[in-house]
């Protein structure tokens, strides 16, 4: 059982190396131990203090928890434990081919919307989906070789098409409630 510091990052926490590649399953275990051990519910009975701290590493845990379960987001942590700002709020420019390339996946999503072709939508999904697992694929070699410049494009690059199979699958949940 690993014991609670506050000076361990999230990947300590669970008991887990810092890697891009992560085990869900020890992950899972790992945090329903943590939340065992930091849940409010065991400290009902205790001072309000207690109940505190308690809360706070709840909620400390949780936050842990959906960082490392959520590929873009524990991509961004490791860079972060590097000491690595991406700066994806204010670094918004990208290469021009990506650009293009994203302007293509948007047409071809408003037109599959407008003509509510849902096959055509699961197409694109597909397509998209294959995108992602190559650019996660190749964001965990540079983490891992601490190719930091290189991670921090590959990440912006993901944040755009996160969005963009966010959006295929709002279209798609649309067309079916329209179908209902």
């Amino acid at each position: 059982m690993t014991p609670l510091h506050l000076s361990h990052n999230h990947f300590e926490l669970f008991g887990l190396p810092a890697r891009f590649a992560v085990d869900l399953r020890q992950l899972d275990l790992g945090y329903r131990d943590m939340q065992s051990r930091v849940h409010p519910d065991r400290f009902a009975n205790a001072s309000e203090s207690e109940r505190r701290v308690s809360m706070q590493w709840a909620t400390r845990v949780n936050e842990a928890y959906q960082t490392l379960r959520v590929p873009l987001r524990r991509a961004g942590y490791l860079l972060e434990l590097a000491g690595i700002d991406p700066g994806v709020e204010s670094k918004t420019a990208m290469p021009a081919d990506f650009l293009a390339e994203q302007m293509e996946w948007r047409e071809a999503l408003e037109e599959a919307q407008a003509q509510r072709d849902a096959g055509e939508l699961g197409s694109l999904g597909r397509r998209l989906g294959v995108e992602l697992a190559n650019l996660y694929a190749a964001i965990g070699r540079q983490l891992d070789r601490q190719d930091h410049a290189d991670a921090v494009a590959t990440l912006r690059k993901l944040m755009f098409l996160e969005k963009l199979r966010s959006a295929i699958e709002e279209a798609l949940e649309m067309i079916e409630e329209q179908r209902a």
